[in-house]
């Protein structure tokens, strides 16, 4: 914060006791480029606090601000007034102390925060779309953690069901006994390759039924499902599963571990790390006796056919949360597992992240639980967000079109390591050149993925995403890898910052707009966890990277006709803006490399 708006706050209290708050302070912003100054105060947004006119705010002000040892200038627009800073004050309040500046991103209110991400199907290799829910699930994770919050992240893995039979079905009948061994394959690659296979098959058969039979030709794939052989083997195959048959219970064991073996190197890859794994084949009969009881107390009731419903008005309508015969839906599962999350971890709030064609599910899941009578229910949050897209069209599961994602994670790092090759001078090894790839290729796609508010269904072209030049990640890596080659030089040149700067050598224009743009760090930190939403720390990021660039193009740090002192100041200047855009990236769960 900086010294002389807090000097003023003070004033304002003192001069008119009682009517603001005791941690009041007025806001500041960057000057508009079209007016003279670094800060704007807007009396237009606190005049009213104190029963004052606009203009005459102003007018206060800027008297105030005038008689100040920290201004250099002081002009009014109306009742806007527009605020430069002496060089020493400026540095001392900003970058002086990058510790405080951290710390002043911290939540005056921290609570605990679950949030429910990724949640993946046992029956194929995650996609882009795993890609996205999982680097918005862990960037947000991170981000709430980052401003003091105590953060559970957990997963809740789709191991159960008719989709999981199908690729057991066809592990059966075409596997011929592979393993990830034998057949080189990654466990939820090979398992997934089965799914296609049956579901290929399984068109193939509705193909041939609608041949025979014309008058089924408008029937849907899901209608003409148990008309098919393999679609009969797959439901009883699910029965069987729910019986508990040996032998179906030990090829879902075996094909189950398989996949869980191949999400780990996945989500290795990912940096992405939960707290606890719950499985839906141990939470899918949860819910039926919270039903039971929101029955007898008449939350819900029993439909003329036997299922048990809950009306939730015009808007939601009624959903049915136990079927006739008493099995129950996915609501019912949901209602059981949100439960038993919060008995597990007691949060003061929940995050789903899950893509936006749920958006009606969790209004009825949240509903329902209000209505139950949990006082928690009213901080749930559906973090929802669009699909991805590539310039090669959609992805479909079933029809193998989809883009895995550690297919994804080689091509980012292979683009990564060419341009690292093209870069190189020679200095670096293809083991370092390789590990470099790896950082940035995975920065670029969550950077990307980011940059967007998670609502927007944006295209993602890799080439685009690694370039190292434009509004991407490698871009802000750069700058950070530029400003630790400067810490190095300075390093091997004897030159030290050792605390003893002269902040009032710093006054050209990029020097003070890097110092400026890094004072707002810790407002972008803490309204970004407030939206639950990434996209405004990536543009912020963008931006103090592009404020180094021109700092660096026109102020050179270690050049010989700079003098020590400069040097000194210039080189604690470009140090605390790296440590600024390294805990950015580094909340968004991007490692920053070395060298590029």
């Amino acid at each position: 914060m900086f010294k002389f708006i807090e000097d003023f706050a003070s004033y304002l209290k003192t001069e008119n006791p009682g009517k603001a708050p005791a941690d009041w302070v007025p806001a500041t912003d960057r000057c508009p480029a079209n007016m003279d100054g670094e800060l704007t105060v807007n009396a237009f947004k606190f005049a009213g606090m104190f029963k004052m006119p606009p203009q005459k705010m102003a007018e206060t002000a800027v008297n105030f601000f005038s008689n100040h040892p920290d201004v250099e200038s002081v002009g009014c627009v109306k009742a806007f007034v527009n605020v430069t800073l002496k060089p020493e004050a400026l540095f001392r309040d900003t970058l002086c102390d990058v510790d405080a500046l951290f710390a002043a991103g911290k939540t005056a209110a921290p609570r605990r925060v679950l949030i429910e991400y990724s949640a993946p199907n046992t029956n194929k290799p995650q996609h882009l779309g795993h890609v996205r829910n999982n680097t918005l699930g862990m960037a947000v994770a991170s981000l709430l953690k980052r401003v003091g919050n105590d953060v559970v992240q957990v997963n809740l893995v789709n191991d159960r069901g008719i989709h999981i039979c199908k690729s057991m079905i066809a592990y059966q009948r075409y596997g011929y006994g592979a393993t990830p061994e034998s057949s080189g394959r990654k466990g939820d690659h090979l398992v997934g390759d089965f799914y296609v296979k049956y579901n290929a098959v399984l068109t193939d058969e509705i193909n041939d039924l609608k041949r025979e039979k014309p008058e089924l030709a408008d029937k849907s794939p899901e209608e003409l499902f148990l008309d098919t052989e393999i679609g009969r083997a797959a439901q009883q195959m699910l029965q069987d599963w729910e019986s508990g048959k040996p032998e179906v219970i030990e090829l879902w064991k075996k094909m189950n571990s398989w996949v869980f073996a191949g999400f780990a190197e996945t989500y290795h890859t990912m940096g992405v790390k939960f707290d606890h794994t719950y499985l839906e084949s141990q939470t899918y009969l949860l819910g039926k006796d919270v039903v039971a009881d929101g029955l007898a107390k008449g939350v819900f009731t029993r439909r003329e056919d036997g299922a048990v419903v809950c009306d939730l008005g015009p808007k939601l309508g009624v959903k049915v949360v136990l079927r006739s015969d008493g099995t129950s839906v996915y609501i019912t599962q949901d209602i059981g597992t949100t439960l038993k999350k919060y008995d597990d971890y007691k949060p003061e709030s929940m995050i789903w992240v899950v893509g936006d064609e749920q958006i009606w599910h969790f209004q009825v899941l949240f509903a329902i639980l209000k209505r139950l009578g949990f006082d928690w229910a009213d901080r749930l949050y559906h973090l929802s967000y669009g699909m991805v897209n590539l310039p090669s069209g959609k992805m479909k599961s079933r029809e193998g079109t989809v883009v895995d994602a550690d297919n994804l994670f080689a091509e980012m790092t292979d683009l990564a390591l060419a341009g690292c090759r093209e870069r190189n001078t020679g200095a670096a090894t293809e083991g370092e050149l390789e590990k470099r790839a790896g950082i940035i290729g995975i920065g670029a796609l969550k950077f990307m993925l980011l940059k967007f508010n998670p609502k927007t269904t944006m295209m993602f072209d890799p080439a685009a995403s690694i370039r190292f030049e434009g509004d991407t990640g490698p871009y802000v890596q750069y700058a950070c890898a530029r400003i630790a080659s400067i810490g190095r030089k300075a390093a091997e040149q004897g030159i030290k910052s050792d605390g003893t700067v002269d902040w009032s050598l710093l006054t050209a224009k990029e020097e003070k707009d890097m110092a400026l743009t890094a004072s707002f760090y810790p407002e972008v930190l803490k309204l970004a966890a407030e939206r639950l939403d990434c996209s405004g720390l990536v543009e912020y990021l963008l931006n103090l990277a592009k404020s180094f660039n021109a700092f660096y193009r026109e102020c050179p740090v270690l050049a010989a006709e700079v003098p020590d002192e400069l040097r000194r100041a210039r080189l604690t200047l470009a140090s605390a803006v790296g440590r600024v855009l390294e805990d950015g990236l580094n909340t968004l769960t991007i490692q920053t490399p070395d060298a590029m």
